[in-house]
């Protein structure tokens, strides 16, 4: 091959297949198929799904025995709360009887909803995966 500018570069000729029915890709995999045959990316996507509930169950049992473990410590510490009574109740049984099951509530329906958030994530995660 010269290197004189008068030559044309070749023609271009496109090929085509015969076959109109040949496969282009090849078949999408879905992820369900990977979680059910317990593949190692279905390992990987369920253990995601297990660390996210169990940081979840983590955080939840640590508010609830710094909360609970809290109040003996608070009695103890903070000699005034111990005599001091309300409508004539003491403060501790006021606190045991009237606010922990509301916040046991509120903190029960947090996990929850959490709980069901990290599922859905998990759900979208695996039907929009090819």
């Amino acid at each position: 091959m010269s290197d004189s500018p008068q030559e044309s570069p070749p023609a271009r000729v496109r090929v085509t297949s015969t076959r109109r029915d040949a496969p282009t890709r090849r078949a999408v995999r879905p992820l369900t198929r990977d979680l059910d045959e317990q593949s190692t990316l279905g390992e990987v996507y369920l253990s995601g799904l297990m660390g996210a509930q169990l940081r979840l169950g983590l955080q939840v049992l640590a508010f609830g025995a710094v909360g609970l473990g809290g109040l003996p410590l608070l009695f103890l510490l903070v000699p005034a709360t111990r005599v001091l009574t309300i409508a004539g109740v003491p403060l501790a049984w006021l606190v045991l009887a009237v606010v922990v099951y509301p916040v046991a509530l509120v903190v029960s329906r947090f996990y929850v909803r959490a709980s069901e958030r990290i599922e859905a994530e998990f759900s979208r995660a695996v039907e929009r995966s090819p």
